[in-house]
């Protein structure tokens, strides 16, 4: 890397995030640790400055384009111009389509999609004045479909469009858009889902261990891993891909 980034990782507090706000400093990214609640990242941004990196927490609702942008100016203000993001940040409300509400719906749109549209929105000026931008999208192996999830499988196939427009449209800027796509990956997340579905976690685990080909199921830093190549200076001809991260054949 021939200068210092300046990385925005959303959705950072916990799991997948904080695992790739912090392999994104260990790689010398300057990163703003970006959840709801400021106070939540802070042992995230410990961490980092505990290993010698540097870090801001950051407190912002993706869904909220004024809380956004006062976001995206307080980073550009207090560590530089943001040219990395990675839209990380999701919620899940889980639910057969005969039991979903218009909120539960209208919820998961508004943090995957609305938000990932709202960070970039804010970012691409910093992008495209430098000549350089990396956009990481988190979308799922569930974008194919799974049963329970209509909002967050519509959410995360609609991400997969985005990625491959914004790659389309800021290309000629030198910024980069890919999506990754996660199989079963243990976090929180999939800890609610196994609850929903009334089946212990460890089970869970076990269960979907099984399916997998390399018979194991994901950690935060194997999607971590994969961000840090996408946002680095050569993985610039990568653009507009979406990548799973599934253990195996996504199909």
């Amino acid at each position: 890397m021939t200068e210092t980034r300046t990385a925005i990782v959303t959705g950072a507090a916990q799991g997948i995030g904080a695992a790739t706000a912090q392999r994104l400093a260990a790689d010398g990214l300057q990163v703003a640790v970006l959840d709801l609640d400021a106070d939540r990242t802070q042992p995230v941004v410990d961490a980092i400055t505990a290993a010698g990196g540097k870090a801001l927490a950051v407190g912002a609702d993706v869904a909220d384009p004024a809380s956004v942008d006062a976001a995206v100016t307080k980073i550009a203000e207090e560590l530089g111009a943001p040219t990395v993001v990675v839209n990380n940040a999701g919620i899940i409300r889980d639910n057969l389509l005969f039991k979903m509400t218009v909120e539960d719906w209208d919820s998961v749109m508004a943090v995957h999609l609305r938000g990932a549209f709202n960070t970039v929105k804010a970012a691409q000026k910093y992008m495209t004045e430098a000549k350089f931008g990396r956009v990481v999208n988190l979308s799922s192996t569930s974008a194919q479909g799974n049963r329970g999830q209509a909002n967050y499988s519509a959410a995360k196939a609609g991400l997969q469009g985005y990625t491959k427009t914004l790659a389309i449209e800021l290309g000629k800027y030198g910024v980069t858009a890919n999506a990754v796509a996660p199989g079963f990956i243990q976090t929180d997340m999939t800890a609610a889902t196994a609850e929903r579905i009334g089946v212990p976690f460890d089970d869970f685990i076990k269960f979907s261990a099984e399916q997998i080909p390399v018979a194991r199921v994901g950690q935060p830093e194997d999607i971590a891993h994969t961000v840090s190549f996408l946002v680095s200076e050569g993985a610039g001809f990568v653009s507009g891909q979406v990548i799973y991260v599934a253990g195996g054949p996504k199909d």
